[in-house]
């Protein structure tokens, strides 16, 4: 019986399966369709993850459930209270360790570098429902119904990633093409690499200190999106970079092609301000640091450059 379950194979939960499994553990990969990486030691398993009677089975005799599944962008507000219901049901009545995948937005907008001691206070509806994700959990933690714990990361930026950079402007910058992105260009940003996202879920699961609290995943960079555009087009060995912003009104027209597009102009805060963590906390705790820069630029240019001609 596997030691771990992970639900969602995205860029996230396909590394901390992966990462368990190379360090010699047992790994059951749960997603709608079974897809995920081919490793011996990941047993994939294809399974509606918002029944829990289901899942409650499928991590019965598992020491942990590692969450890193995530509705449709823009369904969240509907889908995912049950998603999220459905795994601290499971957690509740099988005793597994239950560690979150979150992000910043219970904290609502940011006025500095923020620690995991800042209180929620969301300004959006997906800010509402991060919120009350971990509330709930958190609150089933304080109650002895579930032991449980979140990891937050800031925006994301690496192969596979689901990072609204590099769907906008990634491919463009390494190529040597003008690129336009949705953002204050010069705001800084904390970025997160999904193979660190990873480590620190699987640290935290590992910890005993780490149960009842949040942490932050250790940025590999703190830049601005000029900044960052600057530093993947040289990776790339492209021409200088030429990044310029998208406005309000050009966001609306490609969600008329690409739906999801709309829902990104409610976290507007979120690529327009500064969006800056601490980390302290976490890399002192678990011993973490994050990949090296020239290293994620590097994986992130091969991977975007994968299939150019």
């Amino acid at each position: 019986m596997p030691r771990f379950v992970v639900t969602g194979a995205g860029s996230t939960g396909s590394a901390t399966a992966r990462l368990l499994a190379e360090q010699g553990e047992s790994v059951r990969l749960v997603t709608r369709s079974g897809s995920g990486p081919e490793h011996p030691g990941i047993e994939r398993v294809a399974a509606d993850v918002t029944d829990p009677d289901r899942l409650t089975a499928l991590i019965e005799d598992a020491e942990a459930l590692i969450n890193c599944a995530a509705p449709p962008y823009d369904r969240w507000k509907q889908e995912f209270p049950p998603l999220a219901e459905a795994l601290l049901t499971a957690a509740e009545r099988t005793g597994a360790r239950y560690v979150m995948l979150g992000n910043l937005y219970g904290y609502g907008p940011l006025d500095g570098p923020v620690t995991e001691q800042r209180p929620p206070a969301p300004s959006t509806v997906k800010g509402e429902v991060r919120a009350r994700m971990w509330a709930d959990a958190l609150a089933a933690h304080r109650a002895g119904r579930a032991r449980v714990t979140e990891v937050r990361a800031g925006s994301y930026f690496g192969p596979g990633a689901q990072s609204l950079f590099l769907i906008l402007a990634g491919r463009q910058l390494v190529t040597g093409e003008p690129a336009r992105y949705y953002a204050d260009l010069d705001a800084p940003h904390s970025w997160a690499y999904p193979a660190d996202v990873a480590r620190t879920l699987v640290a935290a699961v590992r910890s005993e200190e780490s149960w009842g609290l949040p942490w932050h995943v250790p940025a590999f960079a703190t830049l601005s999106a000029r900044a960052l555009g600057d530093a993947l087009a040289a990776a790339a060995g492209a021409p200088a970079a030429r990044l310029s912003a998208m406005d309000d009104r050009e966001l609306a027209e490609l969600a008329l092609k690409f739906p999801v597009l709309g829902a990104v102009a409610e976290m507007r805060y979120l690529t327009h301000q500064a969006t800056v963590l601490d980390s302290t906390h976490t890399e002192r705790t678990f011993g973490l640091r994050a990949t090296p820069l020239a290293e994620v630029l590097a994986a992130t240019v091969n991977d975007l450059s994968a299939d150019r001609p």
